[in-house]
């Protein structure tokens, strides 16, 4: 058995791709339209997996988004994604640059949560050992849910 991807249905394309590829950082490693399901499927991978997506195509992360409305809920009970990072201060600073809210900060120099555009939770992990814990951060506190 092999892990391939993590579905996850979108409800405004173009948002979804600013928040996952523009702040995020994922990349984009392909794409289906299918005109009869009205449908789109966009495929990504986290920078370090991209050599091993583009061969096997996994690890992914595929948005779906269906050309006719439909409100989706319950992007809590979905749980969460996960990602390390190399510096989760300096990810997290960027993503707030960027507009993203920091849902839980890295108070503890390991861990931080925020939400995509449709509410899915991602996880935010220190690669390796965690960092020191440092200012504004081990004050700062959470904000909505995660």
């Amino acid at each position: 058995m092999r892990y391939l991807h993590t579905m996850v249905r979108v409800s405004d394309l173009d948002a979804s791709l600013d928040f996952y590829c523009n702040k995020l950082g994922l990349v984009e490693t392909n794409r289906k339209e299918s005109e009869q399901g009205r449908f789109t499927l966009v495929f990504l991978a986290a920078p370090d997996d991209l050599p091993q997506a583009k061969d096997t195509k996994a690890p992914l992360m595929e948005l779906t988004y269906n050309w006719d409305p439909e409100e989706y809920t319950g992007g809590r009970n979905f749980g969460h994604l996960a990602f390390a990072v190399d510096d989760i201060y300096g990810t997290c600073q960027k993503l707030m640059d960027n507009g993203i809210i920091i849902n839980r900060p890295p108070r503890d120099g390991h861990m931080a949560f925020i939400k995509s555009p449709d509410g899915i939770s991602f996880e935010l992990l220190q690669k390796g050992d965690a960092l020191q814990p440092k200012e504004p951060w081990a004050s700062m506190s959470n904000t909505g849910s995660w």
